[in-house]
Order: C-alpha cells, then sequence, then structure tokens
C-alpha cells in the first residue's frame, strides 16, 4: 500500500511529500547542529538570527530538491507540482523573514 501511494500523481499528496520533505530536512539539521539543545529552542534560534536563517532554510530545501527531481524524472508532474508548491511558499516565507 505504501508503494503504491508512492507512486500515486497527486497534487495534495505533493504539497504533503514537500511539507514532509522540509521537516525532515529541518530535523536532519537540527540533528547534526544543536542535538544538545531542544527542538523547540533551535526553532527559536533558526527564526531569530538572520544569517542562519538563510543558510538553514537554503539547506532544508535540498530534501525537497531531491524529492522534486525523483518526482519529475518518474513523470508524476502532478506530485511534482505540489512539491514545487510547498518549496515556493517555504522560500517566500523564509524571505519575508529575512527581510522583517
Amino acid at each position: 500500500m505504501v508503494m503504491k501511494l508512492l507512486k500515486s500523481n497527486n497534487f495534495r499528496f505533493g504539497l504533503l511529500i514537500g511539507l514532509l520533505g522540509l521537516l525532515l530536512g529541518l530535523l536532519i539539521i537540527y540533528l547534526v547542529r544543536s542535538p544538545f539543545q531542544s527542538f523547540g529552542e533551535f526553532l527559536t534560534y533558526f527564526f531569530s538570527e538572520n544569517q542562519l536563517l538563510t543558510s538553514v532554510g537554503s539547506l532544508t530545501l535540498l530534501g525537497n530538491i531531491a524529492l522534486f527531481t525523483v518526482y519529475v524524472n518518474t513523470n508524476r508532474d502532478k506530485t511534482a507540482a505540489g512539491i514545487f508548491t510547498i518549496s515556493v511558499i517555504y522560500g517566500i516565507a523564509i524571505l519575508l523573514l529575512k527581510v522583517v
């Protein structure tokens, strides 16, 4: 069933996969960079430091780039569009947080 779900071509599924990819990327960065502080403290620091916001925000998107590439190369364009949409929204949000 999981394999069938991963092979689906659905925009909403792409949005979900995109969100999970971003969260997984952020979790990996947290575990590598700050394993001795709580995840909440890491997020607070992440959103308050402009330089960290840019670098970690960009690294977080790497997971979605990989997911997007896989789904485009396997002709599941609706799912890829969902992943791309979440990535763009996330990128714009990071940009806005950096400016404000």
